[in-house]
């Protein structure tokens, strides 16, 4: 199988079945859905889509990355995307382009595809960089919803539940850092993200901060780490943030980047 696909919820209302139609209409045929439920009891479950792709189990857990280190344990495709409930894939040919890609590949037991993310909450597309630098990898990763990864790497190293905001982002730097594996641009959007979660929000801004200094002071060098806070204060990083997340400077911001990224694309 090529690509298994993970959901997991709790109480998601009827955001589950958004985010299951949006896979289920994919062109592509080969693959899987996990839907991993912490013990729902909004009635959301009875009412979930049946097909026999969906593979459902329910288990307590104590968290979201808990959740899904156990659904990893039920993978059963080579290739392992998350989409949380409310967020779905961007056209119904994602699977299938993604796959063409992987065709190309000599290794692909050591792959990490990522495309650009559709922001519903501010209505803009982000887009991804063609390269991961570390630069890139200090600033700011692709979003975990529009990242394929081997199914390997997901076993090899479960998410760290010590990072209650930054476990995605651990694990993406470990995938570059210590796997050495291979980052592949689709230059496609992969993934429409509804925004608004538990990192988002205005009391963890603190603990998200925390955490990435600990992430980064791990997988990067003195060195590394000196030139990308250089880079980030001579250009004015904290109001470019603040012009990204505003939502009247932020469709005007994105395209920018985007047409900075295209030029660097070969």
């Amino acid at each position: 199988m090529k690509f298994s696909i993970i959901v997991v919820c709790l109480n998601p209302g009827e955001k589950l079945n958004q985010t299951l139609d949006s896979i289920l209409d994919q062109t592509f045929a080969d693959y899987e859905i996990i839907v991993k439920d912490g013990k729902s009891r909004d009635g959301s479950i009875e009412r979930m889509r049946q097909d026999r792709r969906i593979r459902f189990f329910s288990e307590e857990d104590r968290g979201i990355y808990d959740a899904m280190n156990q659904a990893v344990s039920h993978v059963q495709g080579d290739f392992v995307l998350f989409l949380n409930c409310g967020d779905k894939f961007y056209h119904n040919k994602v699977l299938e382009q993604t796959a063409a890609v992987i065709e190309r590949e000599e290794h692909p037991e050591n792959l990490v595809l990522y495309g650009d993310t559709y922001s519903e909450k501010s209505g803009v597309m982000i887009s991804s960089p063609p390269k991961i630098t570390g630069l890139v990898c200090y600033r700011n990763i692709p979003c975990h919803q529009s990242c394929f990864y081997a199914a390997r790497l997901c076993r090899e190293k479960p998410y760290e539940e010590s990072y209650r905001i930054r476990a995605d982002y651990d694990h993406f730097l470990w995938c570059r850092y210590k796997a050495g594996a291979k980052m592949v641009y689709l230059n496609m959007p992969v993934s429409a993200y509804e925004g608004g979660g538990y990192s988002e929000s205005r009391e963890n801004q603190k603990r998200d901060k925390e955490e990435h200094r600990q992430i980064t002071k791990k997988y990067m060098s003195g060195a590394e780490l000196f030139s990308c806070r250089l880079f980030m204060l001579c250009t004015l990083a904290p109001l470019r943030r603040l012009l990204a997340e505003n939502q009247w400077s932020s469709g005007i911001y994105h395209w920018f980047k985007e047409q900075l990224y295209r030029r660097k694309l070969p």
